[in-house]
């Protein structure tokens, strides 16, 4: 049927730029955008929609920069609507905007549903047509290649298949060769797409002497099924997919490209550009930096790149991943860059605590036994206290039952007040003593609240011992509470995430005090950063320094 069945290759078209920066709470700088670009085009990716230049000048001044770079990969789309209904197509500013950005791809998008075009556009059917073929005729005479996206095809194929059909036939007869139909509103079931994409190939294919096409497919996911209505339309037959990295888009999202990246590469046999989903090892690398480029929290769910991916918590899983890795996961998480881990929680067994340690570096053997480990941190978590999101504190609690462990310092006490006179900003001071190698230092701090000026008084009292603390810094600072039905009086847990020196870590504290707990917590990452550095604790004083009475 037409040329995009068969052993043509499925083309990846990334509309993270564009269509991702719809979603809620994204936004993207010039130099945001030009970071990604480079990104997705040292992965390999064949086209990448740069934006809509007739929307905003950010987007202008994008494909002005563009266009001073190389590319190795990618070819550059730019994207907008067909023309106003009372333009001209040649006068139309959109238009002039899209071939003024000189990209090689040009990417319009029409209305399919008769709702949209009487409602929304107020135009009626036959101006809505002319419309798509005058668009769509503009650039492609200019030598672009274009590409229509039909925009709500299903919904509007639903509606008055006919209408939807002949849209599409306007699109093609003006020299697109590349038609993609859109489920805009995200709720067509995987067998409403692969109904209508079939149906709708059939009919245009059958045209005597139409020119061929590929087929595309635009999915979003508000019913939660944006990727599997993706994969499915390309198994009917559409080799031209639509989506974004990590799923970003307006509402739910759209489709997520990295899940179709390792979906197309790693469980079906067909051709894909990129060629084998190109750095298919780099995949959970790109979808974090853009991640972090986005400032949004990588999901750490996601399926193939999430932190979560390929991780096992409970005691028979861990055991049986213990054996036999494959046993619990789909693929080897090393093809997309991401790893294997065991959690080690109360629901984890011995194995799941053994192993764990081991990926850690850290060797039970002689220290403590693994069964008693498990058992250990099940009445701790008992406690209030989750090692799944504190790997630091894990290896601390394992090290500070090494023989020759002598941590680095105590906290003798501490002292915390806050204050606020007549609407005047707060104020916060922290005074801590604590022992170091038989010396008690005495320090004072003020912050901008109670947990920073702790902080800063247990470094003022650290520094001149362990001068590398001054390259560790708070990332994220977290609080959960743990028995809500408390109210005020609840058990709290406090994570804490640091990083130096491009190594990040996170550990914990748990109390009814939040004071106290965050002040565990931030002992625990000081710690974890000298005994990293592989400080020495100072020998003026023989006496075996001991920690504070914690796990």
């Amino acid at each position: 049927m037409g040329t995009s069945g068969g052993t043509a290759p499925v083309i990846l078209y990334d509309t993270t730029l564009r269509d991702g920066t719809q979603g809620e709470r994204i936004t993207l700088s010039l130099a945001d955008k030009l970071r990604i670009a480079r990104m997705l085009d040292e992965h390999g990716m064949p086209y990448i929609e740069g934006g809509w230049p007739g929307s905003n000048p950010k987007d202008i001044e994008f494909f002005a920069e563009a266009r001073k770079m190389r590319w190795e990969n990618a070819r550059l789309a730019a994207f907008g609507s067909t023309r106003h209904r009372a333009n001209r197509a040649d006068e139309d500013p959109n238009l002039r905007e899209l071939v003024a950005a000189e990209t090689p791809v040009v990417t319009i998008f029409g209305k399919s549903w008769l709702l949209h075009v009487t409602e929304v556009l107020g135009a009626t059917p036959q101006e809505n047509l002319d419309m798509i073929a005058e668009s769509v005729a503009f650039v492609a005479e200019r030598g672009r290649e274009a590409v229509y996206d039909a925009e709500h095809y299903f919904d509007g194929y639903r509606a008055d298949p006919a209408y939807a059909l002949a849209t599409l036939r306007a699109a093609r007869q003006a020299g697109a060769r590349q038609l993609v139909l859109c489920d805009t509103n995200g709720g067509t079931l995987t067998s409403g797409i692969v109904r209508i994409l079939e149906e709708t190939r059939l009919a245009l294919e059958s045209d005597a002497g139409a020119p061929p096409v590929t087929w595309g497919i635009h999915t979003h996911n508000d019913a939660e099924l944006a990727v599997a209505n993706a994969i499915a339309a390309v198994e009917a037959g559409a080799r031209h997919v639509q989506a974004t990295i990590n799923g970003y888009g307006e509402r739910c999202g759209n489709a997520n490209i990295v899940s179709i990246i390792a979906n197309l590469a790693l469980k079906t046999e067909l051709p894909l550009l990129p060629a084998g989903g190109g750095d298919l090892a780099g995949l959970t690398a790109l979808s974090r930096r853009v991640a972090e480029i986005a400032n949004i929290t990588p999901a750490e769910w996601q399926p193939y790149v999430g932190r979560s991916a390929f991780a096992h918590k409970g005691g028979v899983h861990g055991a049986a991943v213990a054996k036999v890795e494959r046993s619990y996961q789909h693929i080897d998480p090393a093809a997309v860059g991401n790893e294997s881990r065991l959690v080690v929680s109360e629901l984890g067994g011995r194995a799941n605590t053994r192993i764990r340690a081991e990926q850690l570096g850290v060797r039970l053997d002689g220290v403590i036994d693994p069964r008693e480990l498990s058992q250990l941190i099940k009445e701790l978590e008992a406690d209030g206290l989750a090692f799944e999101g504190a790997e630091a504190s894990f290896e601390l609690l394992i090290h500070r039952r090494s023989p020759g462990y002598r941590a680095p310092f105590r906290i003798v006490d501490y002292t915390v007040l806050t204050e606020q006179r007549d609407g005047r900003d707060l104020l916060a001071e922290a005074t801590v003593k604590v022992e170091v190698a038989g010396e008690v230092l005495h320090t004072a701090a003020d912050g901008n609240g109670p947990v920073n000026a702790l902080d800063s008084a247990l470094r003022k009292a650290l520094r001149a011992f362990y001068p590398e603390l001054d390259a560790v810094h708070l990332v994220d600072f977290k609080v959960r509470i743990i028995d809500g039905s408390a109210a005020t009086a609840a058990r709290t847990r406090v994570v804490i995430d640091s990083a130096a020196e491009g190594r990040t870590w996170s550990t914990m504290g748990s109390a009814t005090n939040i004071l106290a707990a965050s002040a565990a917590a931030l002992a625990d990452s000081l710690e974890y950063a000298i005994w990293k550095a592989g400080a020495a604790v100072s020998r003026r004083d023989e006496r075996s320094v001991t920690s504070a009475p914690r796990p």
